[in-house]
């Protein structure tokens, strides 16, 4: 295993952020909070436009009471937080991205490119408690909000600034899992769409290992990444629905052999959601789906 030191450990701290309460969004008309990070001198009408007209540069956070989120746009949500319950998984596709689960049931280390509102990183850290956690977020910005959604400050979860496409490459064979869902405000992170950057995360994977890629919007924009995927996997791909979204997640093995035994999976998946709250019977049924309707496809059915 080759390793070299890359990148740096984000230390937790508390940053004071601007709140605009009482602003009408452009996007859906609901009043809501807007939390910044500005200085109280700065002028919060101006950065309001620039927040309606895309223009804004930084993440944002938007509370209606019930929910925070984080946004890179008003139509982009990144993350969310329910203040009723800050551990949940709120979004479907990660739940999905869990089903990783599945395959790897006591992961030694999860590695996870995207930080967000941590919402992944909170869940693993709290339902698995004997697996090392590692976050490679480049923006620093989204690291300044972490207190925001409560993600925890432990030694088992080391939140990492860095450019995962010159991470990844710097050790190899050290990981279990590793979680993919790096997007800024136009979509899938740009340095991604490279055939070294997924030749590195496969190298990455200990024998074992399973790649899970959130891959967002129309097929046109992330067909070019799947096709690079496949080709650094060996064809060892599987996709799974998300219902509701447009949202498609991709299970890359590191090791030949991934033909399903859904009823394997299915008993696998009982015994799961005893440990875990989370539908796994449902994540089954979701793969299956999302295999047959693959095959249909490649045979023109």
């Amino acid at each position: 295993m080759k390793k070299r030191t890359l990148g740096k450990q984000a230390m937790p701290s508390t940053v004071p952020l601007l709140e605009l309460p009482g602003r009408a969004l452009s996007d859906s008309g609901e009043s809501a909070s807007l939390r910044l990070l500005e200085p109280a001198q700065c002028d919060p009408d101006a950065i309001c436009v620039q927040i309606e007209t895309g223009c804004y540069g930084k993440p944002f956070i938007v509370e209606d009471g019930q929910t925070r989120r984080l946004h890179f746009s008003l139509d982009l949500i990144q993350s969310a937080m329910r203040f009723d319950d800050p551990y949940a998984l709120e979004f479907a596709y990660t739940r999905k991205m869990m089903a990783f689960l599945l395959f790897v049931p006591n992961p030694e280390h999860v590695l996870m490119v995207g930080l967000g509102g941590g919402s992944l990183a909170k869940f693993c850290h709290r339902h698995l408690p004997g697996t090392r956690l590692t976050v490679v977020e480049v923006n620093p910005d989204v690291i300044a909000l972490r207190a925001e959604f409560q993600v925890p400050e432990d030694k088992r979860l080391a939140i990492i600034q860095a450019d995962a496409a010159e991470y990844l490459p710097a050790a190899e064979g050290d990981t279990d899992v590793l979680l993919l869902d790096g997007f800024d405000s136009k979509g899938i992170a740009p340095t991604f769409l490279n055939r070294d950057f997924y030749q590195a995360a496969r190298r990455r994977l200990r024998p074992g290992g399973v790649l899970v890629a959130n891959f967002a919007e129309s097929r046109k924009y992330w067909s070019r990444h799947q096709a690079l995927l496949n080709e650094a996997f060996a064809g060892r791909v599987r996709w799974g629905t998300v219902p509701g979204g447009d949202n498609h997640i991709a299970f890359a093995f590191a090791e030949a052999g991934c033909s399903f035994d859904w009823e394997g999976l299915e008993e696998r998946a009982d015994a799961l959601a005893d440990r875990f709250p989370l539908d796994f019977p449902a994540l089954v049924h979701s793969l299956r789906e999302g295999a047959e309707l693959r095959w249909a496809k490649v045979s023109g059915r």
